[in-house]
């Protein structure tokens, strides 16, 4: 049966209903870089880098939300790792969100889609500002309002809001939901992998004039793109391959390999260790990798490196198996410059991957740039070799004087017999050592040869030529190859 609410019912349900508990969001508690104790960023070659920041606070006890705001906005947020230094195990992160889509006038317009905001005009002619009701029906490539029954494109005036929405930031933050049991002040670190921090080694080499020994110094280019500055740092740098999941990161790898401390030449600003089949260099003070920012710090310094110059001829092991008569006029001779990377050649540490420039002084004493050349890592007791470029005045001419068939009916018993003649020539006012490096194919011998050679490799004839000042020399051989 039907019975009517009184008046007096409402009013007691009504005020039943104000005494009620309100459940109020908690309020998030943010912590930027004015809490920020110590920064640690431990970078590797190819766009990653760990980031220890640590940071002072005073947590509410319990369930508490935490903004870390100002961290890197490439961070990967599944590695993210917060813990409490000064009281250990009194925090625990129950969700975190990171919150990288930044607070921009377009961004704000595409959140207040569907929502209303304040379109405020002003009289050109009077400066008296109206005010109206629009609501944003869209936001791509412009913007739609729709201003009573009206509907208008463009901005008609200065849109004002009524807030910020919660998920737009003005700075990278992670947030996190938290349970705190401490309720002291405390040093909290976040640890986290993030994108946009490389480093890559570059070396600055100056040739002496007998072009038998140089001075070497290195230099750490570090590129931040990461989104957040890092400021008072402790930087280090690891150098090795270092193996990454590729379905997780944005580059698939990271390489670097760092250098030992030498008794004779010097590290500058950065002591080196191993780690694990690395090698890790930390810079001796504290510095600022300010966002979007490309700074040198000086690695190592040596002085005079014992160097060796090389001219290379080198050949081809097409032609063994077949009659093509002139292989070329006036060939490039490649010209190339080794050291030894050893402690009895001022060295002895390994060098990280790079780009070498080499110069040269003038005979006015103007250093010129004579070539450069790309080094992979480099352990210690090993060779460095870059070639420079290819020579001006040695030049080679060469050609097949006899080839034959001996036997052989098939590609499986073949045997090949062929002469050759290469005209090495030197313009220059000195002589100079050619190396002539023949690669040969299949079973081979050289039958006869106006020098003497040695079999470099298991399929390579080296000869070592000497050409005379402004002359030339003449290497003439017979080879026999057998498949």
């Amino acid at each position: 049966m039907y019975r009517p609410v009184s008046c007096i019912s409402l009013l007691l349900a009504a005020s039943a209903a104000m005494t009620l508990p309100v459940l109020a969001q908690e309020p998030e508690q943010r912590t930027g870089l004015n809490d920020q104790r110590e920064v640690a960023v431990t970078i590797y070659n190819e766009n990653l880098a760990l980031v220890k920041d640590t940071r002072k606070l005073t947590l509410k006890r319990g369930v508490a939300s935490l903004a870390f705001r100002d961290v890197s906005a490439r961070m990967r947020p599944e590695t993210a790792l917060l813990r409490s230094i000064s009281a250990p195990g009194s925090l625990s992160v129950q969700e975190q969100n990171f919150d990288f889509d930044l607070l921009t006038p377009q961004k704000l317009l595409e959140k207040y889609v569907g929502q209303s905001v304040n379109i405020v005009r002003t009289n050109p002619a009077t400066g008296a500002e109206t005010t109206e009701v629009a609501q944003v029906l869209a936001a791509n490539d412009g913007v739609v309002l729709k201003i009573g029954n009206r509907i208008e494109t463009g901005l008609p005036g200065r849109i004002v809001y009524n807030d910020v929405p919660s998920n737009l930031r003005d700075r990278p933050t992670l947030v996190m939901s938290l349970n705190n049991t401490s309720t002291a002040q405390q040093d909290v670190e976040l640890s986290y992998l993030t994108g946009g921090l490389a480093w890559k080694a570059d070396y600055v080499v100056e040739l002496n004039s007998a072009e038998d020994k140089l001075d070497i110094s290195g230099w750490v280019t570090l590129t931040n793109t990461s989104g957040a500055s890092y400021k008072n740092a402790k930087l280090q740098l690891v150098a090795g391959d270092v193996n990454q999941v590729k379905e997780r990161v944005m580059v698939t790898g990271s390489s670097v390999r760092a250098m030992a401390a030498a008794p004779v030449a010097k590290m500058d600003s950065m002591a080196e260790e191993s780690l694990f089949e690395y090698h890790l260099y930390t810079l001796n003070r504290p510095t600022t990798i300010a966002e979007n920012q490309t700074k040198q710090v000086s690695l190592l310094n040596g002085a005079a490196v014992p160097a060796r110059k090389e001219f290379l001829l080198k050949g081809a092991d097409y032609y063994y198996q077949g009659s093509y008569g002139d292989l070329g006029q006036k060939m490039k001779i490649g010209a190339f410059i080794e050291f030894d990377n050893k402690e009895s050649s001022q060295l002895g540490m390994p060098l990280p991957k790079g780009v070498i420039r080499v110069y040269k002084k003038d005979s006015s004493g103007n250093a010129q740039f004579i070539g450069e050349d790309s080094v992979d890592h480099t352990p210690k007791n090993e060779k460095v070799r870059l070639k420079l470029g290819d020579a001006f005045d040695v030049t080679a001419d060469k050609k097949q004087t006899d080839f034959k068939k001996i036997a052989g009916n098939s590609k499986y018993n073949y045997v090949f017999e062929s002469g050759y003649e290469i005209t090495l020539k030197n313009a220059k006012k000195e002589s100079v050592t050619v190396t002539v490096q023949e690669p040969m194919p299949g079973d081979w011998q050289i039958l006869s040869a106006s020098h003497p050679h040695v079999k470099g490799a298991s399929n390579t004839a080296v000869w070592k030529i000497n050409v005379p000042a402004e002359g030339s020399t003449k290497l003439i051989y017979r080879a026999q190859v057998r498949y």
